[in-house]
């Protein structure tokens, strides 16, 4: 007949090799994703400098989120001294991420942009006859897109004729320039007002 001391316990899970990534589990998830990060940050930072704090909402992740440290050290003692602490009633498991994080690749210039055929963007036809068409390619007799401004058209002695609303430059003078600007005579000084009365 077999013994029973109390409840079973877990097996201690490793937590892998030291790495300045932890990975915690057990996060509540009925926090906001900017409270979850400031709440991870706040409690993180007080045991070194906090790089990053990837905290998703997805199906996937929920509950789950990664701290970055910039050093190792202090992912070291922030595992130690946070194991099981009880994060807004849960208690938070803690263990080294598997591998390096992005923001730590991208630091020390090892970071290498995923590829694969999930990363390609899918291209449709229309997209493809849109974009990949040559500039203003428009058939004989098409009317330009009403957003394109329309090019100045030519009068019979073979002057272009200037668009409407056009700026003039600087050097070209106008009618009216040196003309004096009537003055107002009713410009009487303001008198303060007051509230009290």
């Amino acid at each position: 007949m077999p013994s029973h001391n109390g409840p079973p316990q877990k097996p201690i899970q490793p937590t892998g090799a030291p790495n300045q990534t932890l990975y915690l589990k057990n996060l509540p998830d009925k926090l906001q994703k900017h409270d979850l990060r400031l709440s991870l940050y706040t409690l993180f930072s007080t045991y070194g400098p906090v790089l990053d704090v990837v905290a998703l909402k997805t199906k996937n992740m929920r509950g789950q989120a990664h701290i970055v440290f910039r050093d190792v050290q202090a992912s070291t003692q922030a595992m130690r001294a946070l194991q099981d602490f009880d994060f807004f009633g849960k208690e938070m498991k803690i263990q080294y991420g598997k591998g390096k994080s992005d923001t730590i690749a991208k630091l020390d210039g090892t970071y290498r942009m995923p590829t694969g055929p999930s990363s390609q963007p899918t291209i449709t036809e229309l997209q493809q006859s849109i974009f990949n068409a040559p500039p203003l390619s428009a058939p004989a007799g098409a009317l330009p897109h009403p957003s394109l401004p329309k090019p100045p058209e030519t009068q019979a002695n073979g002057d272009r004729e200037e668009p409407h609303g056009t700026k003039r430059g600087r050097d070209e003078e106008s009618d009216d320039e040196g003309a004096p600007m009537e003055e107002d005579d009713s410009d009487a000084p303001m008198e303060a007002s007051s509230d009290e009365g």
